[in-house]
C-alpha cells in the first residue's frame, strides 16, 4: 500500500511539473523518463532549465539546459542520427524562462553568461523571456553578459563546457 501511495504521489508530481510549465502558447510535455540528448540527464529534475527542439519530421528533443540544447542547435551533426541536415528541420526551439518557469522561444530570449548560477551540466546560460529579468538577475548573482540566442558561439559554449 505504501508503494502505491508512493507512486501516486510521484505520478501527481510529474504531472504538475508537466502543467505547470506551459506557456501561453508553448508546452514541454516530458515525464521522469524524458532523457537530455547530450547530458543523458533526466531532465525532470530540474524543470527550471529545460529546453526543447520541435523538429519538422515531428520529433521533440529535450535537453536538461540552455547550454545543451544550444550545443546542439549549432553542431546538430554531432548526432546525425536525429535526422537534422539544415536550419529549416528546426521548427521550434525553446528554452524554460528561469524566473517564471514558462516555456518561451529561444530565439527571442535573453541569456545571462557568467552568472554564479550553474544548471545540471554545470556553467550555463540562464535564459529568460524579457531583457528587465535577465538584467535583474546579472545583477544579483554576478552575470557577465546578457546575449541573444544569434550572439552565442560554438566557442562559448566549448569555453562554458570547459574544452578551451
Amino acid at each position: 500500500m505504501k508503494k502505491f501511495i508512493a507512486n501516486m504521489l510521484l505520478a501527481s508530481t510529474f504531472t504538475f511539473a508537466t502543467l505547470a510549465i506551459a506557456g501561453d502558447s508553448y508546452t514541454m510535455n516530458y515525464d521522469q523518463n524524458t532523457t537530455c540528448l547530450v547530458r543523458q540527464f533526466k531532465v525532470y529534475k530540474e524543470p527550471k532549465w529545460v529546453s526543447k527542439v520541435n523538429l519538422s519530421n515531428g520529433k521533440e528533443i529535450y535537453f536538461s539546459s540552455p547550454k545543451s540544447m544550444i550545443e546542439f542547435y549549432l553542431r546538430p551533426g554531432k548526432w546525425d542520427n536525429i535526422g537534422v541536415k539544415s536550419e529549416d528541420d528546426f521548427k521550434e526551439i525553446l528554452v524554460t524562462d528561469f524566473a517564471t518557469m514558462k516555456p518561451t522561444d529561444a530565439k527571442g530570449a535573453f541569456y545571462v553568461y557568467g552568472s554564479n548560477v550553474t544548471s545540471p551540466a554545470g556553467d550555463d546560460l540562464v535564459a529568460f523571456a524579457s531583457y528587465d529579468a535577465a538584467k535583474d538577475f546579472a545583477k544579483e548573482h554576478n552575470g557577465k553578459r546578457i546575449l541573444h540566442l544569434n550572439e552565442i558561439s560554438d566557442a562559448l559554449i566549448k569555453l562554458l563546457n570547459g574544452n578551451i
